[in-house]
This record gives structure tokens, C-alpha cells and sequence, in this order.
């Protein structure tokens, strides 16, 4: 009874705190047209605009605002209703998207992170994994089923969720019915690789820690510049997975796996799938009859491992599908397969485009080691 009405309690104090310190100052009359903004080379999912007593107006496609206070800067006095204040430090976040996790990490600012969506025994990053296994970053369950009484009782001062908190809206409504602001990321929504990744300019916003993450972007944009200057190769490339009842999953044409693929040099072979209904999905399945006929001539098949588990021969993915054995890249010893922690470093997208690159050259055939992908021997 006792840790229910702490809970409670909290969750009060949490909806009547506000920017703490400082009086409220004037907005400038800049403010909602700021003076600067933060620049972006390939996110367009969220803007950041500056006023000049330095907090900065954070709108993220084009609908949910929220207001990032810096430590000892008041409040402005006028603020829209629908405006989120958020007042650093910003602390005990909880992240219930995985991709966000690996760019708070790049950012240096884990220590910010208090509770996630994923268990220890299911990160692929390592830094990740051991925050939670020495307890400092904790399970507060699912996106779906969040432990309210846990985040209350870790003070949590912000909720990253990603767009599948949409399909139950009432948790956004609980979390911040307790005074926890919710921020939906959307870089999965990107159309640039790059675009998803720059999302740490963000994260770095947020946590104080904007010029480690501009660093860290800017380290990995400059140094894939050279590849995504060159001519294309023109060799084709299809990127599946085999599901359990016999169909084939393929990333959609318009997916940032197949825009890797073109940023590095190649052609994604399975052009115009999909259609208008299938939303925003990234991927799809297709017959095999179907796959066949699109990608029997590709130069490239890359096996996404991620979804089950993994394999390590060529003869595995032909226990799979013995009709794989007609393609022209199983015939040529062109088959790759990813490795688990592609889809979790959400920070890797320059590597990733250099491991294709190195594939799709014949770079990987000398010493040049890759990250995210092998080859099926």
C-alpha cells in the first residue's frame, strides 16, 4: 500500500513540475519562426529551430512539437497548448524502440537511459547488453505492456516509442496521463539511409550531448562520400529470407535496405513490389515461383539471418530451398548472409553501405574485412 501511494505521489509531482531554477523569461518574438535551426543533410523527419535564449523547438513530421529547455533557462512566458516542454537535464529516459538505443550509445549518452523495451539476453549491441546486465539500464517491459510502477519509481523524465505504439494508443495516453512526455521517433520512415541515422543529432539534443553526436555523423557521412560519388556497377542484388511456411521475404523496393544497395553501387532486383496497400511495410511476402522468375539472374543474394537465427554453409540455405541451387549467384559463390546485430546498430547504415560496396566490387574477395555481412562457403 505504502509503494502504491509513493507511486502515486510521484506520478503528481511529475505532472506539476515544470522547467525548475530560473524564473519564466519572455518567449522571444522569434519563437515558432526561431532565429536558426539545426542543419540537416539527410533527415527530413523532425526540424530543430533555436531561439535566442537557446531552447530549441523540436517538430517532428511536421505534427508533435516539443520544446527542449536548457538547464537554467526559464520557461517562455507564451507557449502553444499543443508544445511538449522538456527540461534538461533530461535524464532516466525510457527507450521502448530498439534502433534508438544503438544512437543514444554513439551519442555517449547511455548513462542517460535508465529502462528499455528489450531484454539483455536480446541486444546485439554489447555496450547495451552489459548496462543492463550491471543494472544500470533495466527491463520496464514491452512498448505494449510498459511497468508503469517502475518508471514512476525511476523518475523517468521522457518515453521514446516508435510508431507501433499507435496501434495501442492507450499507453501513450496512460504514460503521459502519469506525467511521462512521449516522443515517437519515426527514422524508420526515412527515404536516405543516412537519414535514419542522423536521428542522433536528435538524441544528441536531447541528452546534451550535441556536439559528440555531430562528430559521429559527420565522421561516418564523410566516409562513405567516395563510394556514393561513383559510377553505379550494375550488378543486381536480392535480399530475402525464407519464412517457415515455404514463402519468401523480401524487403519492399522503396525499404532503406534496397536504397543501401543502390547507394553502393547496385541494383535491387525486385523492383515495383508491393502496392499502395500494403502502407508503410517495409517488407512482403512473395511465392517462390515468383522470386524465382525476378531473381534467378542476379548477380548477389544476401540471406537476411536475422529473422531465424542464422546459418553458416551454402548447403544450409539449400536445405532450405533446393531450387535456390539454379541461381546464378549460388552457381558463382556469391551468396551472403547478414549477421545479428544489422538491424540493432541503426548507426551502422555507412558501414553497411561499404560492406555492399565491397561485395559488389570484389573488395571483399581480398582483405578487406566486412562487418554485417559473410559469405555462404
Amino acid at each position: 500500500m505504502r509503494r502504491g501511494l509513493g507511486i502515486v505521489l510521484l506520478a503528481v509531482i511529475l505532472l506539476l513540475s515544470g522547467c525548475a531554477g530560473t524564473e519564466r523569461t519572455p518567449a522571444p518574438e522569434t519563437h515558432g519562426g526561431a532565429d536558426h535551426g539545426m542543419a540537416l543533410q539527410y533527415a527530413e523527419g523532425f526540424t530543430v529551430d533555436y531561439d535566442e535564449a537557446g531552447r530549441a523547438l523540436v517538430t517532428i513530421a511536421g505534427e508533435d512539437r516539443f520544446l527542449i529547455v536548457p538547464e537554467g533557462v526559464g520557461e517562455p512566458a507564451e507557449l502553444d497548448a499543443d508544445v511538449t516542454v522538456l527540461c534538461q537535464p533530461i535524464r532516466n529516459i525510457y527507450v521502448a524502440t530498439s534502433a534508438a538505443m544503438d544512437l543514444f550509445d554513439r551519442a555517449g549518452a547511455l548513462d542517460c537511459v535508465r529502462m528499455t523495451a528489450t531484454r539483455a539476453a536480446d541486444w546485439s549491441l554489447p555496450a547495451v547488453r552489459r548496462a543492463m546486465e550491471e543494472g544500470d539500464v533495466l527491463f520496464a517491459g514491452k512498448y505494449s505492456a510498459p511497468d508503469y510502477e517502475l518508471l514512476l519509481a525511476e523518475g523517468c523524465s521522457l518515453a521514446i516509442e516508435n510508431t507501433m505504439v499507435y496501434h495501442t494508443p492507450k499507453i501513450k495516453e496512460e504514460l503521459e496521463s502519469l506525467g511521462i512526455p512521449v516522443l515517437v521517433e519515426r527514422s524508420s520512415y526515412e527515404t536516405h539511409p543516412l537519414g535514419r541515422m542522423e536521428w542522433i543529432k536528435l538524441y544528441g539534443l536531447l541528452t546534451g550531448r550535441t556536439e559528440e553526436a555531430e562528430r559521429f555523423f559527420d565522421g561516418q557521412a564523410a566516409a562513405i562520400q567516395k563510394i556514393l560519388n561513383e559510377e553505379n556497377t550494375g550488378k543486381t542484388v536480392a535480399f530475402f529470407y525464407i519464412s517457415s511456411n515455404g514463402y519468401v521475404n523480401v524487403r519492399r523496393s522503396g525499404d532503406y535496405l534496397p536504397k543501401m544497395i543502390e547507394l553502393a553501387g547496385g541494383r535491387y532486383v525486385l523492383t515495383d513490389i508491393g502496392s499502395e496497400e500494403d502502407g508503410a511495410r517495409s517488407t512482403m511476402n512473395m511465392q517462390a515461383e515468383a522470386f524465382y522468375a525476378a531473381a534467378r539472374d542476379a548477380d548477389v543474394l544476401i540471406y537476411n539471418a536475422n529473422v531465424d537465427g542464422g546459418m553458416s554453409t551454402l548447403d544450409e540455405l539449400l536445405e532450405k530451398a533446393d531450387w535456390l541451387a539454379d541461381f546464378r549467384a549460388v552457381r558463382s559463390g556469391n551468396v551472403w548472409c547478414t549477421e545479428q546485430n544489422l538491424f540493432q546498430e541503426s548507426s551502422g547504415a555507412a558501414g553497411m553501405i561499404r560492406d555492399f560496396h565491397s561485395i559488389l566490387t570484389g573488395e571483399a574477395d581480398g582483405e578487406r574485412q566486412l562487418t554485417y555481412l559473410r559469405r555462404l562457403q
